[in-house]
């Protein structure tokens, strides 16, 4: 049995979890949220949770047990906490201003980057060289940190770029004089 798959999602105090044809609704106070899972997964609300369930014992039915489960997990946690994901700026220059629902950033390259976010994603900026992505969204928070830091992701010699904030760069020797 699936550990992950087989411990039912606790519904918490103002959360409400519709199942309506196949598709799963979650409504709290940060936001809602949907999700078609995989037409072979079998998902029940009872008793105050969010109980999947999976046909047989093959592979490919486990690892769509725990998926399901997790998924169902991060949105009840969405739309009850949200996702936040924090990313700072290291270099002479770089920083990041907000504007409007994107941010303009200053990268070093001889243009600005202008990123406009997409629905469901706040971004902050509380000061030139942090951003903070926040959303309901899991995935989507950390698919629009990835994209920002991909702008210019950290390089190894000095560390310049925009990295994860916590995020350990590994770095390496620079050139030393020869003969």
């Amino acid at each position: 049995m699936s550990r992950i798959g087989s411990r039912p999602v606790e519904i918490p105090k103002g959360v409400e979890v519709r199942l309506e044809n196949g598709t799963l609704h979650v409504k709290g106070p940060k936001g809602a949220l949907t999700l078609d899972p995989h037409p072979e997964m079998n998902l029940a609300v009872e008793d105050g949770e969010v109980v999947v369930t999976r046909p047989s014992d093959l592979q490919r039915h486990r690892a769509l047990h725990g998926l399901t489960r997790s998924l169902v997990a991060n949105m009840v946690e969405g739309v009850t906490e949200g996702y936040v994901r924090e990313l700072e700026i290291v270099g002479v220059g770089y920083r990041a201003e907000k504007k409007g629902q994107g941010l303009t950033l200053h990268l070093g390259y001889s243009h600005t980057i202008d990123y406009a976010a997409p629905d469901g994603i706040d971004l902050e900026t509380p000061s030139q060289t942090r951003v903070v992505v926040k959303g309901v969204d899991k995935q989507l928070v950390g698919q629009v940190a990835a994209e920002i830091r991909g702008f210019r992701p950290p390089e190894p010699y000095k560390g310049k770029g925009v990295r994860y904030l916590g995020e350990q760069i590994r770095r390496k020797a620079g050139k030393t004089a020869g003969a």
